[in-house]
């Protein structure tokens, strides 16, 4: 099953420790994932270990998601990247970090756009800890002047953006997609519905319908896992599909998340799962699943 046809995993990460680059990760108060403590994710992470981890499976390629290292040189990561590929051969391409509310947004993206691997940048905007506490135009959140002007330079970069936020502020970025119709978004981890009761996720899902309205809206199924779960079927098969539903076939993308899913699964368990689920879909269907749609979109 797992050489059925080629994967192009749209969501993956390197890191090499050691150089302080990566605060989330190396710093002895750093706060936990949203799966629990990092300590499992303190260590180097380079394309043999990926290789080792995918064996089981036909990679085409990978899309590396900037890590949230230091911020204080964003293009550091990028020209990394970009030895590493060189080097390894992977990964394919790259999104890079960018701050759209920070003085130097212009010759950041001019920096990451001057890389031929790099496709987009990801933010993850400013945003309200709790639905009830979601406030429109909060500084650095998707409905901010400053951030939205910031963002309105993609176009001129050739860039799209990587969208991480949580489903209370999905009708924001409906709001951003539409006002913005030249610039892709691509969301990632399927909007983060890590709230599973009912009501949380009817609310993910009302988020998501408003989203999928707007045709310049893409979206990555992958970081679904649970804290305190490990990743099954069982538990990921209604979210999976509910987001093939509202987005459609065309719109959607399976990726790792890797290494950080690796706190929820492995990845046979994770991409064998994606297959499972998927498995009384048509082969064009999975293959646009799980190859085509991120070759179009990452331009692969």
């Amino acid at each position: 099953m797992t050489d059925a046809f080629p994967i192009i995993d749209c969501h993956q990460h390197f890191w090499r420790l050691g150089q302080g680059n990566y605060p989330w990760l190396e710093n002895a108060d750093a706060p936990p994932h949203r799966y629990g403590p990092v300590a499992p994710l303190s260590r180097d992470y380079l394309p043999s270990d990926y290789r080792q981890d995918t064996a089981e499976f036909q990679i085409a390629g990978s899309v590396h998601m900037e890590a949230e290292r230091r911020s204080d040189d964003p293009v550091g990561e990028t020209r990394w990247l970009h030895d590493l590929a060189e080097a390894e051969g992977l990964p394919s391409a790259i999104i890079g970090q960018a701050w759209f509310d920070r003085d130097d947004i212009h010759d950041v993206l001019a920096g990451h756009a001057a890389y031929p691997l790099v496709r987009a940048v990801r933010q993850k905007p400013s945003s309200a800890p709790s639905p009830e506490q979601m406030q429109v135009g909060l500084p650095g959140s998707m409905s901010d002047p400053i951030w939205r002007a910031g963002y309105g330079l993609l176009v001129k970069y050739g860039l799209h953006y990587e969208l991480q936020t949580r489903y209370w502020h999905l009708g924001e970025a409906a709001a951003l997609a539409r006002d913005f119709p030249d610039i892709t978004i691509v969301l990632n981890h399927a909007g983060v519905p890590e709230d599973r009761s009912t009501s949380g996720l009817s609310a993910w899902r009302a988020g998501m319908v408003e989203l999928a309205e707007q045709p310049n809206v893409k979206v990555k199924i992958s970081g679904i896992g649970e804290a305190g779960h490990a990743w099954n079927v069982a538990r990921q098969r209604g979210v999976v599909r509910d987001v093939i539903r509202i987005f459609g076939v065309g719109r959607c993308m399976f990726a790792s998340n890797f290494p950080v899913d690796s706190m929820v699964g492995g990845f046979a368990t994770i991409f064998g799962g994606f297959l499972e689920i998927t498995k009384d879909l048509s082969d064009s269907h999975q293959r646009k699943l799980f190859h085509d749609n991120a070759a179009e979109t990452y331009r692969l």
